[in-house]
């Protein structure tokens, strides 16, 4: 565990509302925090801070994703940083510009940004679910995407990424694959304990 973030960390869940429809959700994602734990190449330290992936599944959990990208923050965390709140990334002369949990740039700390602390991992989580929310609404207008699922991918590779002209409507962030990956998983072990529990109950 990193200093601070169990504090950190417990403060947040314990602040969480209790009976909600999005904490009544949050039980959904016991699946995928342990696709988080067991498949995440990224990730170096021996033992996945699981406090921390909650963390990230509260934050989460208060912008109704659809279902196809819950987990989003937790596959992001994970291609970005292997989940470690102090990693560091792209160096420029010897300097590292990203980081944090979502390797972060400087201008995330400016006002004109988010004001964040890059190595807070909850401050950093609320910072990018917040921006990628920000641009859902310019992304609805311009992409003219039907279903939520497509609107939120969207949104997300824009939020990400460089501007660029024309939009990023029909692009999607390197995280999405890690995600579908989890989800595969997931509805193949249900799938696998259906056919079991079927098997079980015998002719």
């Amino acid at each position: 565990m990193f200093v601070g973030t169990k504090m950190l960390v417990a403060a947040v869940i314990a602040a969480a509302p209790i009976g909600t429809d999005n904490n009544a959700d949050v039980m959904d994602y016991e699946p995928l925090i342990d696709q988080a734990v067991t498949n995440c190449k990224n990730a170096r330290q021996k033992n996945v801070d699981t406090d921390l992936l909650w963390g990230l599944v509260h934050v989460e959990s208060k912008y109704n994703l659809p279902k196809e990208l819950r987990g989003l923050l937790l596959a992001a965390a994970c291609s970005e940083s292997g989940y470690n709140p102090l990693a560091r990334g792209d160096y420029r002369k010897g300097r590292s510009q990203a980081i944090g949990l979502f390797q972060m740039w400087r201008w995330w700390e400016r006002k004109s940004g988010y004001a964040v602390d890059r190595r807070n991992p909850i401050d950093a989580a609320e910072a990018y679910m917040k921006h990628i929310a920000k641009q859902l609404k310019k992304v609805r207008k311009r992409c003219k995407h039907r279903t939520a699922e497509k609107q939120w991918v969207a949104a997300w590779v824009t939020a990400i990424r460089y501007p660029k002209p024309g939009g990023r409507c029909n692009e999607r962030p390197k995280h999405l694959r890690i995600l579908r990956w989890w989800h595969r998983n997931i509805r193949k072990k249900a799938k696998e304990i259906k056919v079991s529990y079927i098997r079980a109950l015998g002719p």
